[in-house]
């Protein structure tokens, strides 16, 4: 794996607000380093709401980390809430899609890679985008 060429990261408001406000931070950073910005937005987006709706624990924030190397665009969102693992929704037992839960399924399909570490305080979840050469 490539050494990261570039690196930010911030701590958030585990608030619905905060969640835009990370896709906004992101978009933004993203775009300063010249590269496709529209897919990572949507997956900070999701991500950081995830962290603010399931991950929330009052008084604490969470944390965006980006990191690009030429060949990798790695987002990075860790709250507090070791208990509260993603997973991937399946649809009813009727087939019918639910009505939430939604989020990890455009994870998945945005991203090339994703996935989450538990942590002795926290987990976070990270996604990967392969980079255009």
């Amino acid at each position: 794996m490539a050494l990261p060429l570039r690196t930010t990261a911030c701590c958030i408001s585990a608030t619905r607000k905060g969640a835009r406000l990370a896709r906004l931070l992101a978009t933004e950073r993203i775009r300063a380093w010249e590269l496709p910005h529209e897919k990572a937005a949507l997956i900070v987006a999701e991500l950081a709401a995830n962290a603010a709706l399931h991950g929330r624990v009052h008084g604490r924030n969470f944390r965006l980390a980006l990191s690009a190397t030429a060949e990798t665009l790695r987002i990075e969102v860790k709250d507090p809430r070791a208990e509260r693992l993603p997973s991937v929704r399946p649809k009813t037992d009727t087939g019918e899609p639910r009505e939430s839960g939604h989020g990890l399924l455009l994870v998945e399909e945005l991203a090339d890679r994703w996935g989450f570490r538990s942590e002795l305080i926290g987990k976070t979840v990270w996604a990967e985008l392969d980079l255009p050469a």
